[in-house]
């Protein structure tokens, strides 16, 4: 069983424009709404492929409950962990030529019995799972060592873990020895203080990463596919071109097709292949809409794999 954690997760507002402009109207194609956050994307997408999954939230509020109304029929085990204060509301907004703007809220703060109910619920689902994946922003107020102290937690129970955060919890996160780490670039460049341009940046970002402490990386690079790094090997994965519809949710889909090939016992080459394929896919699709398996096995060929010295 892979499980996932959202502690800060959100009701997303996705819309679909005919253009995104400045100081002109532009008109409105189409609207959802969905439950939000990385871990409940993962926890989709590798429901979708056949895996067992189950999603630990928190829930709060007026949107809370429209949250987990949203969740309901999401077809895998959810475990809601209850706060005080409301879940926060997200805005996406797509043009047709795949060009984003997606805007945030910070999230509610949460106090330490909150945090303690969250640490006792991962606790509760460890002994039977194989992967704890840990995704998403932290709510203000709460520490960096929060993760830390979840990958450690999971580490006792023999439970590999995935990371996918940013700032000062992913850089304390990955000091904690986390399997594996996903930032994408601009996660990776704030990581590492610094702008990554070129091939060679890519390369060497994805190395040092790793040796800050995480046993392996997979450095998303969009459509560009990505960079994995283990220790004695590094691995360019090219995605093939395609017309993108929309990018929101492919990283997402590429870290829980990794963990789900990874889970089946694959190896770590043939994960990223898996990832950067499901990635790839989901691109393809309007709105925040995940490729199912048939839709990444037609893409999974077409992903290149190169081996750098």
């Amino acid at each position: 069983m892979i499980l996932t954690l959202t502690v800060n997760p959100a009701i997303d507002r996705n819309f679909t424009a005919d253009r995104l402009v400045f100081e002109d109207r532009a008109y409105i194609l189409s609207s959802s709404m969905s439950a939000g956050g990385r871990g409940i994307n993962a926890s989709r997408v590798i429901h979708s492929f056949g895996g067992e999954t189950t999603a630990i939230v928190t829930s709060g509020g007026k949107p809370g409950t429209k949250f987990e109304q949203l969740l309901a029929d999401s077809g895998f085990p959810v475990e809601v962990v209850r706060i005080k204060h409301w879940i926060r509301n997200n805005l996406t907004v797509t043009d047709k030529t795949g060009l984003t703007i997606k805007l945030n809220e910070l999230g509610p703060t949460l106090d330490s019995a909150e945090l303690g109910r969250i640490e006792r619920a991962v606790s509760r689902k460890l002994p039977g799972a194989k992967w704890l994946m840990i995704c998403g922003s932290l709510p203000p107020g709460v520490g960096p060592e929060f993760y830390s102290k979840l990958i450690a937690m999971a580490r006792e129970k023999n439970v590999r873990t995935l990371l996918d955060a940013d700032g000062e919890a992913l850089r304390e996160g990955v000091e904690a020895g986390p399997t594996v780490v996903t930032p994408n670039q601009q996660e990776a460049e704030r990581l590492l203080g610094e702008a990554l341009i070129t091939r060679k940046h890519f390369l060497e970002a994805a190395d040092r990463i790793r040796r800050m402490g995480a046993e392996s990386v997979v450095l998303s690079l969009g459509s560009r596919g990505a960079v994995g790094a283990q220790a004695g090997s590094t691995i360019e994965v090219i995605a093939p071109r395609i017309d993108a519809v929309s990018p929101i949710g492919a990283g997402d889909a590429m870290a829980a097709a990794f963990v789900w090939s990874m889970s089946r016992r694959d190896d770590f080459t043939d994960a990223l292949r898996w990832g950067v394929a499901a990635g790839t896919a989901s691109t393809k699709l309007p709105g925040v809409t995940f490729a199912s398996l048939e839709q990444t096995k037609e893409i999974y060929p077409q992903v290149e794999l190169r081996t750098v010295a």
